[in-house]
């Protein structure tokens, strides 16, 4: 079920956005700890995605190889800002759009550190046994903001 505000979009009911805040949280824990294991399963094989560094790319693997490898290792601190997390359903709940901003810690060559924020726009779908899956991902940074770090953290699991 959704609620329609003011603004007419079609606003999650409480439990959902419940869940998805909880997921932001979930997966941010994973980008901290660069684990790319347990974050894999929260995607489809064949997400659409794109971000800072990468154009569409065409499914899980890709992503990974690009724009993770290219930003969890190299990046620290990373988590969403859940209060200004904004979370739509469609009618029935069986897809759910995130639009939540971000915030992490970038490092010049230098090793001084740099704030790095962004924003993010998730698309998920809702699994016949009532999971739910990401589809299509898109984070980018804010402008002005550097887009290399140079942090270079081991790779807990892949």
């Amino acid at each position: 079920m959704t609620e329609t505000t003011g603004s007419g979009l079609p606003m999650a009911d409480a439990e959902t956005r419940a869940f998805f805040l909880d997921w932001l949280d979930t997966f941010a824990s994973h980008v901290r700890a660069v684990d790319y294991a347990p974050a894999r399963p929260l995607f489809h094989p064949s997400i659409l995605a794109f971000g800072t560094h990468q154009d569409v790319l065409p499914d899980r693997e890709a992503w990974i190889a690009t724009q993770w490898d290219n930003v969890w290792p190299k990046t620290s601190d990373f988590r969403f800002t859940l209060d200004a997390a904004q979370v739509l359903a469609s009618d029935d709940v069986s897809m759910a759009v995130v639009i939540a901003p971000w915030t992490s810690t970038g490092y010049h060559p230098d090793g001084s550190a740099f704030d790095r924020p962004g924003r993010a726009t998730m698309v998920f779908h809702r699994k016949p046994d009532g999971g739910w899956i990401g589809v299509h991902t898109h984070l980018s940074l804010n402008r002005g903001v550097p887009q290399t770090s140079h942090a270079n953290r081991p790779v807990k699991s892949r």
